[in-house]
């Protein structure tokens, strides 16, 4: 199994197949709109906006599970990412991470890349992964990580 077999719900509705993003390294992560590190979304956006005509896509998935820092509503959520941080990459619908509702993406990336102590637990809002253009899981980074420090891990996958 690989993460193109995987679909998710996009903030708009429209379900699609990772596979529209094989070939591609692709960033998998987790968002909230009213955590600490919220601000990533900058940084998020600055690696989409440097590498994405070389193919790099980032997919970012609302998550509530975390002191409830993603309540509101895709629209909100969606207004939110554009009017604070010009997110221009893939917003998918608010998902669950953890626990027995977690979104399949997220079990499968948890099993293939565990997060040290924690096991395959993902701990916060803002833990990324990395996937390889044949959608192999290489690289999974916790939530204190700025974007900006995956940047020589994408290069090597471009």
């Amino acid at each position: 199994m690989n993460f193109y077999e995987f679909e998710a719900k996009k903030i708009n509705g429209e379900t699609v197949s990772m596979s529209i993003y094989e070939g591609r390294p692709v960033v998998v992560v987790n968002t909230a709109s009213k955590c600490g590190m919220t601000p990533q979304y900058e940084g998020l956006e600055d690696l989409y906006q440097k590498y994405r005509d070389d193919g790099l896509v980032i997919l970012g998935f609302p998550c509530n599970q975390f002191a409830n820092q993603e309540p509101g509503s895709s629209e909100d959520i969606k207004a939110f990412c554009q009017l604070n941080y010009g997110v221009s990459f893939p917003m998918f619908d608010k998902i669950n991470v953890n626990g027995k509702d977690a979104h399949p993406i997220f079990k499968y990336l948890k099993a293939q890349l565990s997060g040290g102590i924690l096991g395959s637990w993902i701990k916060w809002n803002f833990t990324k992964f990395i996937i390889d253009k044949d959608g192999n899981p290489v690289k999974r980074f916790g939530p204190t990580v700025q974007p900006g420090k995956m940047e020589e891990v994408i290069q090597g996958l471009l």
